[in-house]
């Protein structure tokens, strides 16, 4: 018995959940997405409907924020799949959630605490696990202090993540290439 985990990271609206998607949809057994986005205005919550109709009633969903590697412990012996989308998105959550001077620091941590959930997982029932994120190394440099520090602790997590992971893969125009 063991967890499989793919990470898959490319650039915003590169493909990523629909390559997700059409990866899984040959897995039998049930589903679980982990949609970290929060629907804060019309255009995001018409972004999630469309993730939802994409992915159909065998999906069950569950929209968490801030708490993934609880619930991830939560469900994980109910699932053969589950696809946690997207990275980027719950540690933007996380960064913007937190009211204090020392925002990189709980950043850090919670992502720590999270990449030390997955590590445990290891020793569970068989899992395909997919964990989605954003490329963000490959643009320019951020002119504020928190979108860099955004930029920096996502590359930190990102490569832990990847470091993990049994296969990477980056999407690009829609095109999958297995780096790992």
């Amino acid at each position: 018995m063991s967890v499989k985990v793919t990470f898959v990271i490319g650039g915003a609206r590169s493909g990523k959940s629909s390559f997700v998607l059409k990866e899984v949809s040959n897995i039998k057994g049930a589903r679980a997405y982990i949609a970290t986005a929060e629907a804060l205005d019309d255009e995001m919550a018409d972004r999630i409907d469309k993730h939802k109709e994409d992915r159909g009633q065998e999906w069950d969903t569950y929209e968490e924020p801030l708490h993934v590697a609880a619930l991830l412990s939560d469900i994980k012996d109910k699932y053969n799949t589950i696809v946690i989308d997207c990275l980027t998105l719950w540690l933007s959550n996380i960064l913007t959630g937190i009211q204090s001077t020392d925002t990189g620091v709980k950043a850090l941590e919670a992502m720590q605490d999270f990449i030390h959930d997955l590590n445990g997982l290891t020793s569970l029932k068989d899992l395909n696990l997919y964990i989605v994120s954003n490329e963000v190394g490959t643009g320019i440099v951020p002119e504020n202090d928190l979108a860099r520090e955004f930029r920096d602790l996502a590359g930190t997590m990102n490569q832990r993540i990847a470091a993990l992971a049994d296969e990477v893969n980056l999407v690009i125009a829609g095109i999958p290439v297995k780096i790992k």
